[in-house]
């Protein structure tokens, strides 16, 4: 304890110097023309490659003038609107699109068959695998179980080392596979062991989507309606991919660039995911949510939750940062796609768990909050409601705890990653080293 202490203290102590030393100011940025994030003054990204495998629009600059509109997404060329209509009505959504960001092309019938049996026959995990990795080390932070969890699976690869195509193409099905299990056997662990509630472990059934099998393995009666898979299945599909620039995404091309393994690069990829700033962006919007109904009187009142509104922005209500959480994305401007999307699904949810009340809360949030925001703040591309200020109140409403929000969004993107990491190899391409301009003084 000591020790800690003493460790601690010289941590602290040494802040300074490295607020001194470290600190580069924001006209130095400027000087160097230089954009922080990758992200010039109008939020538009840096351009860092070339992809096929999604596309984002959310300007329309065939004027030549950078001019806001709704949001559009594609995979391998497919409207996501599209593609969320056209698989509506199976059970693997999901799975569909993994194929289609896999391989470039939809599956025909019995290209998908094959595909879900390959996932049904991958659903397995090394033996004593849950009871020596995922037990022995109970953490409510899900996102670092499952990260440790990935790395310990490449000791139980013989070809873990290998990045011919073949074998990558082998690695990440297996991973797509068990991802749901890791997270929710780390759940589980967690839940068990710290909270000292009852243990139960179910097998996947191979019979099953993704999202019904993550249903089945979290709930106790592995029970669940139609509804509920089909609201988590859309979840999926709309959050497994989002161009090459997203953090994630990047971290992944960045690392399979420098030629490491499979295991080693989506562990890197889950770092960047788990991070608030990214992947955890749901669970800042539960916080506020619950914050909101704590001090709005009447949830219908529009008057009332305006003026409320106007308190978080002027920094005055819940963390004082001035943010609407869930309002507004790094990329889109007046719409995005995937929020339209899934606000049917949620909406659809509302009615079956009888939770018409907060829907027409976070109906008001999404009419006012824009309006708020564009009077308190200078907005040069619109502001509007992301995936992510719909995605934990659904998330709420099929029973899944908080500490798996982020790790279900692990298990939707393991598809993009993947994605990359095989366009990355087959590309061939340099390793991704970006130059940064020395403003150090010579002694």
């Amino acid at each position: 304890m000591k020790r800690t202490e003493t460790v601690n203290n010289y941590a602290k102590q040494m802040c300074g110097l490295c607020q001194k030393n470290d600190a580069i100011p924001n006209e130095k940025f400027q000087e160097y023309d230089v954009y922080r994030g990758l992200r010039d003054l109008n939020g538009k990204g840096v351009t860092a490659g070339l992809t096929n495998i999604s596309k984002i629009i959310s300007f329309d600059e065939s004027t030549g003038e950078r001019i806001p509109c709704d949001g559009k997404l594609w995979y391998r060329g497919y409207r996501i609107e599209d593609l969320m209509k056209r698989y509506s009505k199976t059970n693997f959504g999901y799975e569909n699109l993994a194929y289609l960001l896999l391989f470039g092309e939809l599956p025909a019938e019995e290209q998908i068959e094959e595909f879900l049996d390959i996932l049904a026959i991958s659903r397995d995990l090394p033996t004593n695998f849950t009871r020596d990795v995922i037990m022995k080390a109970p953490t409510n932070d899900i996102m670092n179980s499952m990260t440790r969890s990935i790395l310990t699976l490449a000791s139980y690869d013989k070809d873990a080392q290998k990045t011919d195509l073949a074998n990558v193409i082998r690695q990440s099905l297996n991973l797509l596979a068990v991802f749901p299990m890791l997270a929710i056997y780390g759940y589980h662990a967690y839940n068990h062991y710290e909270n000292l509630e009852s243990m139960y472990i179910h097998r996947p059934d191979s019979e099953l989507s993704t999202a019904e099998n993550i249903l089945m393995m979290l709930r106790p009666d592995k029970s669940y309606t139609q509804l509920e898979a089909k609201a988590l299945d859309a979840a999926l599909m709309l959050h497994m991919e989002h161009g090459g620039g997203n953090n994630s995404s990047f971290t992944t091309r960045v690392v399979t660039s420098s030629g490491s393994d499979t295991y080693a690069t989506i562990a890197a990829a889950m770092s960047s995911l788990k991070g608030p700033r990214h992947g955890g962006a749901n669970i800042k919007v539960m916080e506020m949510m619950d914050n909101i109904r704590e001090n709005v009187k009447d949830w219908e009142d529009q008057e009332e939750v305006e003026a409320y509104l106007c308190r978080l922005v002027d920094g005055e209500a819940f963390d004082h940062t001035g943010l609407i959480y869930g309002m507004g994305h790094a990329v889109y401007s007046i719409s995005d796609p995937r929020e339209k999307v899934f606000k049917n699904f949620v909406l659809y949810l509302s009615e079956e768990k009888n939770r018409q009340h907060d829907m027409a809360l976070y109906n008001n949030i999404e009419l006012l909050a824009p309006r708020v925001i564009a009077k308190k703040r200078h907005i040069f591309k619109g502001v509007s409601p992301n995936v992510d200020f719909y995605s934990g109140f659904a998330y709420e409403m099929l029973g899944i705890p908080l500490e798996l929000y982020t790790p279900i969004f692990g298990i939707a993107r393991i598809a993009g990653w993947s994605a990359h990491r095989l366009e990355e190899i087959v590309g061939n391409g340099k390793i991704i080293r970006p130059a940064y301009i020395s403003v150090m003084e010579e002694l």
